[in-house]
């Protein structure tokens, strides 16, 4: 099933793409028209400077220089016939003109970019001389082009802040879902584990039993761990100081009891033996256990699994490493992802949920640091080096 806000993500893009597309056609259509318009007003002032320059009528003239005043947001650069610059220009900034020489050059190579078709006027045909006249774009026409780029930014931004929104909301509803289930989980789990117990005590009274009570009570205790993990994933848990070494060593020994003797384990403890940082150690051991079960899983039953640590001020580094079959590229981003698993058994939440006990919980990092098909995988550990608080 889509997730809600990957819905409103994609209906979100589609009016963004349409807004964006509308705005940007309209633009071109009312910038277009304001440059005809422009072109238009250009040429009247051209024709004003006509009439000044050949007419001898004062009220054409008196006219003529009236048009020409009143344009005051068009830049105009005046040249000769070869292109050289007369001098006359309009509504260009005054300082520069004076201060730079070379503004009036570059200011004229760019309304040629611009148009490269100036207005023309014909002073004498033997021997040919004429004015041309350039003319840039106006301050209008400039804020009307970039309209879209704004209204794209502000589009863009609405989405990215609705998209977190929608994104943070869906986090939040998936993270109480899992408090929830985990609750759940050890609320029922309670109940049969302490009916087990009673009648586990029963059983001891009869010598019979003998043989049998230690195994049924190892797998009692192993249901008060997983009621006891549940139970912490659905509640914010406390964490205390420990050695992860030691952590790490118990639930070597605990998977290796549990495996053949085909798959070689290694751990040098020498880099963190006497490393302490803050943890749940129920939590931790469940990372461990479920690490180290899927590089059983790689085996095969065949292989060997690695765990290789470092500590450096800031953090702990812990490296599971096995030589099994590998992830292959397009599966390395889906790992983590709830219910994502190539096996044919299992549900698929194991290294979600790991990532979810170490990311959430202990303020660390979970990630696959490298894999190759046919070779093995490594996953590693950052958790950060933090001391207990003196109260």
């Amino acid at each position: 099933m889509t997730p809600q806000w990957l819905n409103w993500k994609i209906v979100l893009t589609f009016i963004a793409i349409v807004l964006v597309s509308g705005t940007i056609f309209y633009s071109q259509y009312v910038s277009g028209k304001i440059a005809a318009e422009e072109r238009k007003n250009v040429a009247v002032w051209v024709e004003a400077q006509r009439t000044i320059l050949s007419s001898s009528d004062s009220a054409s003239i008196n006219l003529a220089t009236r048009i020409s005043t009143e344009n005051t947001n068009i830049p105009i650069i005046e040249t000769n016939e070869k292109d050289s610059i007369t001098g006359n220009h309009s509504n260009l900034d005054s300082q520069l003109v004076q201060s730079d020489p070379g503004y009036l050059k570059r200011k004229l190579a760019e309304f040629k970019r611009y148009n490269n078709k100036p207005i023309t006027i014909v002073l004498t045909e033997k021997p040919y001389t004429a004015n041309r006249y350039y003319y840039g774009e106006s301050e209008l026409l400039k804020e009307v082009q970039l309209y879209p780029l704004i209204q794209l930014i502000i589009v863009g931004l609405f989405i990215t802040i609705a998209l977190v929104a929608l994104q943070t909301s869906y986090k939040s509803e998936q993270n109480q879902l899992w408090a929830s289930m985990a609750k759940e989980t050890a609320h029922q789990l309670g109940t049969p584990v302490s009916s087990l117990q009673g009648w586990l005590e029963i059983l001891k009274e009869r010598e019979a039993n003998r043989d049998i009570v230690p195994e049924i009570a190892k797998d009692i205790n192993r249901l008060l761990l997983i009621t006891d993990r549940f139970g912490k994933i659905g509640s914010e848990p406390q964490l205390e100081q420990c050695r992860p070494a030691e952590q790490i060593h118990h639930m070597m020994e605990y998977m290796k009891k549990r495996t053949g003797g085909q798959v070689n384990f290694i751990f040098d403890d020498t880099a963190i033996k006497h490393t302490e940082t803050l943890l749940s150690p129920p939590l931790f051991d469940w990372v461990l256990e479920n690490l180290i079960k899927n590089a059983l899983d790689a085996l095969e039953g065949n292989g060997t699994i690695r765990i290789t640590a470092e500590s450096n001020e800031k953090y702990l580094l812990i490296d599971v490493t096995d030589t099994g079959k590998g992830i292959s590229k397009n599966n390395i981003s889906e790992v983590f992802k709830p219910g994502f698993t190539t096996k044919k058994r299992g549900w698929g939440i194991g290294l979600s949920l790991s990532k979810r006990i170490i990311e959430q919980y202990h303020k660390g990092k979970l990630f696959v640091k490298w894999s190759e098909p046919g070779t093995g995988s490594t996953f590693r550990i950052i958790l950060p080096l933090q001391q207990q608080q003196a109260v």
